[in-house]
Formats: C-alpha cells, sequence, structure tokens
C-alpha cells in the first residue's frame, strides 16, 4: 500500500467511525461487538480499498461489511442459529454500499451518532471515565495514546476503559431513538463530555502541552460532527466557537521555557487567524438565534479578545456585562471570580476584592483564586497580605507553569520591598 493510499484510507476511517460503530452499536446492542465488528471492517478495507478504489459512502460500506463480519462470527459460535430473514450474508468483495445506501434507515444517522456518544457519557461514569471511554470509542484513539495523554500507564488506562464499558453495561442504557426532551438533555450531556475533553488538554502546560494538544484538537473535531448533526442549535454553535477561539491561541499561550504566558502579555501574531474566523462566525450565527446560553456567553466573552488587536483594546466593560449574565445562568464561583478580573479593569482592583472576598470560604483549595486575590492585593500595595495569597496559590498549584507564574510574582514584591541604593555623593 503506498503512502498516498494509506493517508486517504486513515482520513475516510476515523471520519466514518463515529457513524459506523453507532449503526453497530444499535444493530448488536453490545459496545464490545459494535466495536469488534468495526475494527474487523476496517481491517477488510485495508485490504480492498486500495484494490477497489475509495467506495462511494464509506461508512456504509464500513457498516455492511462490520455487519456481515459479526453475523459470520455468531453463526460459527451459536452452530448455524436461525437469524432473521433481513441478515442475508453479503461480499463485501465488490461494490456493495451502493445497494446497503438504499436499506439502511437514513433517519437512524443522527440517532446513532449520539446515541453512541451519549453512552460514553453517561452520568453513572466518572468524568475520567466518559473521556476515556469517548475517546477510545467515538474517537478511535489506541489505549496507549489516551494513556500518555493522560500520563498514566496503558494498563491503567486498559481497566479504566473496561469499568467504563461494565458501568455501561450494567445501567441497561436503552437503544431505541430518543424522543424530543431526552435528546435535548442528552444533547446537553455529550457538549460537556465534548468540553470536559477539550480542557483536559488545554489546562495541561510545560512538557505536557504537546502531549495534550491531540485533546483539543480531537474535541473540536467532535463538536464539528455534533454540529454538522444539530446544525440549528444555537448552544452547539456556541460550544464550537469557545473551543475554536479559545484554542486559536494555544501557539501564544506558552513560553521557550514553559512557563504560562497571561493572555494580556501573549503575542497576538501568533493567534490562528482562520480558526478565529470561524469561531467568530459560529457565534455571530448562533446569537441570532436570540436562544442564550452558557457557551454561547462564554464563546462571546472569547470573542471580545479575539477581536482586540491590542490587549488596551479590549471592550471589559461589555465582559463584564458577559459575566453577569453567566452568573444567572449558570452561578458558580469561578465564575465570579473570572468577573472580577474584568471589574478590576473597569472599576479598579478595590472593587474586584470586594467582589471576591465573599468567595473564600467556597474557593478555600482553588489555586485560581488566591493567585488572583495576590494580584489585586498588589496593586494596591497591600505587599504582605498578596505575599501571603501568592504562598497560598504555590501551596496549591497544580502544574510547574502555575507555580512558576506565582512565582514571577513573588519575585516582582521582593524586589519592590528592598531599599534602593542611595546615590553616592558627589564629589566636591
Amino acid at each position: 500500500m503506498s503512502d498516498t493510499d494509506a493517508a486517504w484510507i486513515e482520513t475516510a476511517l476515523t471520519s466514518a467511525r463515529p457513524q459506523a460503530v453507532g449503526a453497530l452499536l444499535r444493530y448488536f446492542r453490545d459496545l464490545d461487538t459494535a466495536e469488534e465488528a468495526f475494527q474487523n471492517a476496517c481491517l477488510r478495507a485495508l485490504r480492498a480499498w486500495p484494490q477497489n478504489g475509495p467506495p462511494r459512502d464509506p461508512a456504509a460500506w464500513l457498516i455492511m461489511v462490520g455487519r456481515n463480519v459479526a453475523i459470520d462470527e455468531v453463526r460459527r459460535t451459536r452452530k448455524q442459529q436461525p437469524l432473521p430473514e433481513d441478515d442475508q450474508a453479503i461480499s463485501d468483495l465488490g461494490d456493495a454500499e451502493g445497494a446497503l445506501a438504499e436499506r439502511l434507515d437514513g433517519s437512524h444517522y443522527r440517532d446513532d451518532i449520539l446515541r453512541l456518544m451519549f453512552i460514553c457519557c453517561h452520568p453513572q461514569l466518572p468524568a475520567t471515565q466518559q473521556i476515556a471511554l469517548a475517546l477510545r470509542i467515538v474517537s478511535g484513539l489506541t489505549v496507549k495514546q489516551i494513556a500518555r495523554a493522560f500520563l498514566v500507564s496503558d494498563a491503567a488506562m486498559e481497566q479504566r476503559i473496561t469499568r467504563a464499558k461494565a458501568k455501561v453495561a450494567e445501567a441497561g442504557t436503552p437503544f431505541e431513538a430518543p424522543g424530543a426532551v431526552e435528546r435535548s438533555e442528552r444533547l446537553a450531556g455529550v457538549a460537556a463530555m465534548i468540553y470536559l475533553i477539550f480542557n483536559e488538554g488545554y489546562s495541561a502546560s510545560g512538557e505536557t502541552a504537546e502531549l495534550r494538544k491531540p485533546l483539543c484538537e480531537e474535541a473540536i473535531r467532535l463538536a464539528r460532527l455534533l454540529l454538522r448533526l444539530f446544525q440549528s442549535e444555537p448552544e452547539i454553535m456556541g460550544l464550537t466557537a469557545l473551543i475554536l477561539l479559545q484554542h486559536a491561541r494555544s501557539a501564544a499561550r506558552f513560553a521557550d521555557d514553559g512557563s504560562l504566558i497571561l493572555l494580556e502579555d501573549q503575542d497576538r501574531s501568533l493567534w490562528n487567524g482562520t480558526m478565529i474566523a470561524e469561531g467568530l462566525a459560529l457565534i455571530d450565527k448562533a446569537m441570532r438565534h436570540r436562544r442564550s446560553g452558557p457557551y454561547q456567553i462564554q464563546a462571546a466573552i472569547a470573542a471580545l479578545h479575539a477581536r482586540a488587536l491590542r490587549p488596551e483594546e479590549t471592550d471589559w466593560t461589555q465582559i463584564d456585562l458577559l459575566y453577569g449574565a453567566l452568573e444567572l445562568v449558570q452561578p458558580s464561583p469561578v465564575v465570579t471570580l473570572n468577573r472580577a478580573v474584568a471589574v478590576s479593569k473597569v472599576r479598579g482592583p478595590q472593587a474586584a476584592l470586594d467582589l471576591i472576598e465573599p468567595l473564600a470560604p467556597k474557593l478555600a483549595n482553588y489555586f485560581h483564586f488566591y493567585g488572583v486575590r495576590g494580584a489585586f492585593l498588589m496593586q494596591l500595595g497591600r505587599n504582605d497580605e498578596a505575599r501571603i495569597a501568592f504562598d497560598r496559590a504555590i501551596a496549591l498549584a497544580n502544574t510547574s507553569a502555575e507555580a512558576a507564574h506565582i512565582r514571577m510574582h513573588l519575585d516582582r514584591l521582593i524586589r519592590d520591598s528592598q531599599p534602593k541604593p542611595k546615590e553616592s555623593a558627589k564629589a566636591k
């Protein structure tokens, strides 16, 4: 197989995976069986496609062949037990996807993929298992790739995925097409799972940033897939816009030594203009629906940052108002903490400090609370209190980049507290 063949086949298999695995899952009602059927179909594709050329509908071809292979396996293991009349064996050697396209129920396409995603973000699964299962089943990443991104052993990740599959099986998730209300609930859960995947990659720093960057890219791919399925859903537009606008800044977020660069200090020429343009177009389109939600509001905030060519051009007043709106639809001390940064730009550090002081009990173990509080105190000249806040922040730092950023503030406090050398007396 030539490199050219390998490239287009890999792209086709990756693109077709969610639909194919989703359809096979609907048919066999078992995750392991659906996944194994898809893998067997991929092996046959690797043999047949270089010779016969690409099928008109790769997903349909894979569904057909995967279902066929699994049915043959059932026949072998169950000693030729009778199968339903429509389960005829169809050869995968020819161009069979044309006939299959007429037999497949096209109305199931969206529900198949949504069901597949929903099963991966089942509410009984912890967030770490949701992400791992989605990356394995929906995205097709290998256990080794997922383990590397999460900095755990292959065996530990394999165990995590196996436990997740077992919980899904025990939960008895229904496979029928969901109704309108349930579909809306499922869609919200899927969106949250995709954003979790993105944040797992986006929150990485230093030497782990490059390892986890593929998680951001995969989240964007899944968000775009969801958007193709639900093209009129403004919150899915908002989610996709949000992660595009955030990821567009990735090349400017870290210095060569791995230290974190704050948004206002980033080299904006390094931001991805194409990604920003896509994100801005999506959030503008979402807002025209006049059904705002938390993803749209956050994307609108990110859009204001993206539109500012220089930090001083940032519309902090509008950002303050948007965070106020986000507090109403998604109340959270973290949202209020983020709003305080905008307040400090608009009304000064004292107003921002007054806003976050009541958050102390709820954010007692939150790194960013002490980092932000220390910054406000330092701006007010209350250096001793700032030093205490920064010391607490370092103790709670999750990464070396976070700790290094706080040490930079502490070094500045030390420099400012040292007496300046007296000028030498002029010679008479």
